[in-house]
């Protein structure tokens, strides 16, 4: 197919799954809110969430490919830690690590009309870094929520990485993960930056690739060891990129 037209498909493909998001979240949104709040059913939210994140993925054509699942601990609480590549990463992690899955969020898309009430009833815990004492308190909420049997997912790098070089690591999901004594998951996420290049908002269909690596534990860990670990999940995260994309039919 020639470039030309290949790049109007997907231009025609992401205004679609644009649109239709924002439609599926105008009327997702405030149901579920109407009916998850008073019944407190937080679970209706993640639900219609992965509704929601599925249709975009699907009108734009971003499928996914996982490997590594069995490495998830079974019946308890872990911190997922990915490396972020592109704008497609948190949907589709968002689909493929966990049914409930809570993430550490920007404090600013609180902003964002009704999906930033809808995070925050779902038990996302929006950070704060431009404020201390704001962030501390925002990483012990998330740690309790993880003693209460919540997984989540982080984004240590912070935003996303341009090249296929990792960012310096942020610690406060690290910390939050120590406090918790949960164990850490290494996830390695790649394919999504030919999905939406640099300063484009075309979505392109892409084949996503999502390795899984065995847990690192925490547990006993105090919070002086947090650069040590931070150095373990790092290594893990590279090794896990350096596999390449998950074949298919691999596991």
């Amino acid at each position: 197919m020639p470039a030309a037209l290949a790049t109007a498909i997907a231009a025609v493909r992401s205004v679609a799954a644009y649109v239709s998001a924002a439609v599926y979240c105008a009327i997702a949104g405030p149901l579920g809110l109407l009916v998850a709040v008073p019944l407190k059913w937080k679970g209706l939210l993640y639900v219609l969430g992965h509704g929601g994140a599925a249709l975009a993925l699907g009108v734009a054509g971003i499928r996914y490919r996982v490997a590594g699942r069995a490495h998830v601990p079974r019946g308890r609480a872990v911190v997922f830690c990915a490396n972020h590549q592109s704008n497609v990463d948190p949907p589709v992690l968002y689909r493929a690590l966990h049914p409930r899955l809570h993430i550490l969020f920007k404090a600013e898309l609180r902003k964002l009309p009704i999906l930033g009430v809808v995070m925050e009833t779902g038990g996302f815990v929006p950070v704060d870094r431009a404020r201390r004492d704001e962030a501390l308190a925002a990483i012990e909420t998330a740690a309790e929520s993880i003693r209460q049997g919540n997984s989540f997912l982080i984004f240590p790098e912070g935003t996303r990485s341009r090249t296929d070089e990792l960012l310096p690591f942020k610690k406060g999901g690290f910390i939050m993960a120590i406090k918790a004594q949960a164990p850490i998951v290494p996830v390695a996420i790649t394919g999504g930056r030919a999905a939406m290049r640099k300063g484009s908002a075309i979505v392109r269909p892409v084949m996503v690739s999502v390795r899984i690596g065995p847990p690192i534990a925490t547990a006993g860990r105090t919070l002086d060891e947090r650069d040590l670990v931070v150095d373990e999940v790092r290594a893990a995260i590279e090794r896990l990129l350096a596999q390449g994309p998950v074949a298919a039919g691999e596991r």
